[in-house]
């Protein structure tokens, strides 16, 4: 494998300006899935896409869906070859120049830093891996490598599965690489075994067809906003986060002293993810607790509260009709239908005219720390950063992952790039050479890793 890697440095070296150039070309289409204005812009992020692919030596295409389509390249070294598959999200969420020091989609270089939306969130680390990739071929390294790369993952990837069943005989391999997750410390990189999963909801309730005054029936009349207050209070407990509904965790997979330990080797500090987040204070700033509750418990959260009047000073009406925006994160072993139906249940029974309606239901997923797969990304990380990587959960959601995993039959390993100050979703975000170069060497390592090995790793 040394062999294979000893030109690498002279490489990246090389291969700089042509990285900087693409992550300039793409950074440069505002690819806002959630917007339709921007549907052009769509387009023009998947024929360049196919550009890129195409140019780095594997055959592309772009391959429509009833959505946004999905741009799909490939380079097969063999039919004995392992085969690898690299996932990632070219759109990007939307920007608002005013909250921005440069302009968001134009990306600003400064030094080893990248600025622009889309950079780090998930075109930077994209172009990394195709970086790698490029040097498998020149290498001619006995592994096939084929790309991924979906247009609607800020949206919840509504299209994705429809993709992966349509295509699913010309999809078969041996693993998959997601790079879309962050690290939790610079400089202490973390590989993600499993994500939390997703069930979101809304609470309402009717009590009338107009604004009431509340002099003339306030008391007998009933409040919407009110009982949805006490809704709330009856699932949640504010001080804690404990969840009040009887048998809402019963099936929540545990999480052991030891992936806590792993958690905690990830270099996560209480009082930088504070300062991180904006948070002023918090339910508890021991460090295992927080590690324990954003990676591997569930949670219900209230996202707000619509009804009322929300102008300026007191409008003393009684509203007709209120609700409340609602989700669960879920883990391992929750069924996020079967989560719904216990929360629906116990709000009618007590409120028998509230309407419970579900959003979205996605379940958590969990890969594994141990295995061929996970020592290649573990190997591959010390090679590249020179540190052993810390094995985490992340608290979101990709819901291509539960996708893959189901019918690609494969594991699923998260090598992402980017670092908590890169800004994903945020003003300013940016990506950097530094994480651009050693994520090159991560992935050669890897591809290195698999062709040594032949198909032994299936």
């Amino acid at each position: 494998m040394a062999d294979a890697l000893a030109q690498l440095d002279d490489y990246l070296a090389a291969r700089r300006p042509e990285f900087e150039d693409r992550l300039t070309r793409l950074v440069g289409i505002a690819g806002v899935s959630a917007d339709p204005a921007h549907q052009p812009d769509i387009g023009r992020t998947a024929d360049l896409a196919a550009t890129l692919l195409s140019d780095a030596g594997l055959d592309a295409r772009i391959v429509p869906t009833p959505g946004n389509p999905v741009v799909h390249g490939e380079y097969r070294a063999g039919s004995d070859c392992p085969t690898v598959t690299i996932y990632n999200h070219l759109d990007v969420q939307p920007a608002d120049p005013a909250q921005w020091d440069t302009e968001p989609f134009r990306l600003t270089i400064s030094g080893d830093r990248y600025a622009g939306r889309g950079s780090t969130d998930d075109k930077g680390p994209a172009l990394t891996a195709l970086q790698a990739a490029q040097y498998a071929i020149v290498q001619d390294l006995p592994v096939n490598i084929a790309f991924v790369w979906e247009l609607e993952e800020e949206i919840g990837s509504p299209h994705f599965e429809t993709f992966v069943r349509q295509e699913l005989p010309r999809l078969a391999t041996d693993s998959v690489l997601v790079s879309d997750t962050v690290w939790i410390a610079a400089g202490r990189p973390a590989i993600d075994y499993g994500l939390r999963g997703l069930v979101t909801f809304e609470v309402s309730i009717e009590t009338g067809t107009n604004d009431t005054h509340s002099g003339l029936t306030g008391g007998p009349a009933r409040n919407p906003l009110a009982e949805l207050a006490q809704i709330v209070a009856e699932c949640l407990d504010p001080a804690t986060g404990r969840v009040l509904i009887p048998g809402f965790a019963d099936a929540a997979a545990p999480v052991t002293d030891a992936e806590i330990d792993s958690f905690v080797a990830s270099g996560f500090d209480v009082a930088t993810f504070m300062a991180m987040h904006g948070l002023t204070s918090m339910r508890t700033t021991d460090v295992r607790s927080v590690l324990a509750k954003i990676m591997g418990e569930p949670t219900f959260e209230v996202h707000g509260f619509t009804g009322g009047y929300t102008g300026p000073g007191v409008k003393t009406v009684i509203p007709p009709r209120a609700g409340v925006k609602l989700s669960s994160r879920i883990v391992p072993h929750q069924d996020p239908r079967a989560v719904f139906d216990l929360v629906r249940d116990f709000i009618q029974r007590r409120h028998p005219d509230a309407r419970i309606e579900l959003e979205a239901a996605m379940p958590a997923y969990l890969g594994s720390r141990t295995g061929p797969h996970a020592d290649a990304a573990r190997a591959a990380v010390e090679y590249a950063f020179g540190v052993t990587p810390a094995f985490v959960r992340e608290g979101g959601s990709i819901g291509a992952v539960l996708t893959m995993d189901q019918y690609l039959k494969a594991p699923v390993v998260l090598l992402g790039l980017s670092l908590p100050s890169h800004g994903y979703h945020a003003p300013n975000e940016h990506y950097d050479w530094i994480q651009a170069a050693g994520g090159t060497k991560m992935f050669a390592h890897y591809f290195a890793h698999l062709a040594a090995g032949g198909r032994e790793g299936r």
